[in-house]
């Protein structure tokens, strides 16, 4: 059994202490690192925790196999591409019951046609989080409102549509919203 911990944490840009405050209750950086190191046995209940403090299935951190992982191989930046200082890992999206997708058919702002975007439904107690960030969000009759959320009162959300001269959206009391969270690209 492979642990991914250390994968699945660095892929969502998150430290030890980040990691650590979010479990529930909350624990130690130190903790989480021998967890994810092996020097501390992982059982079930530290796997489920650390799963929810990093918002995946527990199934995400470990693997029978690493055949589902790709090697990080290099990093690019505007000096170029060079090789990473320490041994990495990259992981494909795992599907979850609060995932949903999105394939952008025309191209329009950042997003090219045949682009997949992965999104996250949130909860009425996150949303919060989905400030400033850009969801999806359903409207009467089977219509949906994408775009760059800029501000909520209350019930009321506006909503900014990719693209240059894009017209402010309002939409009151949506069901749910779901905040866009993997571009998937083929080149």
């Amino acid at each position: 059994m492979i642990n991914r911990i250390r994968d699945v944490r660095r892929a969502r840009n998150l430290t030890l202490e980040e990691v650590a405050q979010r479990c529930d209750p909350p624990t130690t950086a130190q903790t989480i690192g021998r967890l994810e190191t092996g020097t501390r046995t992982l059982s079930l209940d530290w796997l489920n925790r650390i799963a929810a403090a990093l918002e995946v299935e527990s199934s995400a951190l470990v693997s029978s196999s690493a055949a589902s992982d790709l090697p990080l191989v290099a990093l690019l930046s505007a000096d170029g591409a060079r090789a990473p200082t320490r041994t990495e890992r990259a992981l494909p999206p795992i599907a979850a019951d609060n995932l949903m997708a999105l394939r952008v058919s025309a191209s329009i702002g950042d997003y090219r046609s045949g682009d997949m975007i992965w999104l996250r439904r949130v909860e009425q107690a996150d949303l919060a989080s989905a400030l400033n960030r850009d969801v999806l969000v359903p409207r009467p009759a089977g219509r949906f409102v994408f775009g760059r959320l800029i501000a909520r009162e209350g019930g009321r959300m506006q909503i900014l549509p990719p693209g240059p001269g894009s017209r402010q959206q309002v939409v009151n009391d949506p069901p749910w919203l779901a905040v866009a969270e993997t571009l998937i690209r083929t080149l």
